[in-house]
């Protein structure tokens, strides 16, 4: 398997945003899988998925920025205050690859929370398929925000309290290697961030049907503990 790096440059700066790595071993087949890691993690975490699609598929894999594997100086603060700079750096990233149509595998924060909604309605004709493990369009509820029967994981001075116990001791709270200072913006800006109301102007071309499908299995990550229960679902998905 030949890999090929390349680096996606920000209009603002002149460091990488990314790195994405591409698997060179289907470069002559048509179907494009782009497999998106989540927080905390790296393009590695899909390491027990690549070997069992790359006979079928084109597979693409690349660093969100803040990934513990690329240099943390590439990290641009206030370029990525908002949520869209992240889908520039994805939607860069399939251009700079001539990518015009693939299906789409997000788990967690490159779910709904930050990319593939949002690259979806920009350019819908860009996805023909879009699975999302582990997603949430919201984190936490408040009373505050009339959305009491919404659980989405925490409550807003849970949240709070665990931004102000980072703050206090950022050494304790070091997430998966990455910088401390980095994963407490990130995660500001993931957990303060409301989707519920962008999910319906996601367009799907063939006006296919959302489904769900649970996972039996425990944990978040069931790409690293149950690869081969997640490869069937996904096989499963993706013919659909």
């Amino acid at each position: 398997m030949v890999a090929k790096f390349f680096e996606v440059v920000s209009r603002h700066s002149n460091k990488p945003l990314t790195r994405s790595l591409e698997h060179r071993s289907g470069w002559l087949r048509k179907k494009i899988l782009v497999l998106a890691h989540g927080f905390g993690t790296d393009q590695s975490a899909w390491q027990h998925i690549v070997p069992l699609f790359t006979p079928c598929y084109r597979i693409i894999l690349f660093h969100l920025v803040c990934a513990e594997s690329v240099n943390p100086d590439y990290f641009y603060f206030r370029r990525y205050t908002t949520l869209d700079a992240y889908v520039d750096d994805l939607l860069n990233i399939l251009d700079a690859l001539g990518v015009d149509r693939c299906a789409y595998v997000g788990h967690s924060f490159s779910t709904m929370v930050l990319v593939s909604i949002f690259a979806s309605i920009r350019h819908p004709e860009l996805f023909t398929k879009l699975i999302l493990i582990g997603a949430s369009p919201r984190f936490y509820f408040s009373k505050f925000l009339n959305d009491k029967d919404y659980h989405g994981g925490f409550k807003q001075g849970e949240i709070e309290k665990m931004f102000s116990a980072i703050e206090a001791n950022y050494e304790a709270w070091t997430l998966f290697n990455m910088r401390p200072d980095i994963s407490l913006f990130i995660s500001r800006t993931v957990f303060k961030n409301d989707l519920r109301g962008v999910l319906g102007m996601v367009q799907d071309p063939l006006g296919r049907r959302t489904t769900i499908e649970i996972l039996k299995t425990k944990g978040h990550l069931p790409h690293l503990s149950a690869p081969m229960l997640l490869a069937q679902i996904l096989s499963r998905a993706l013919s659909r």
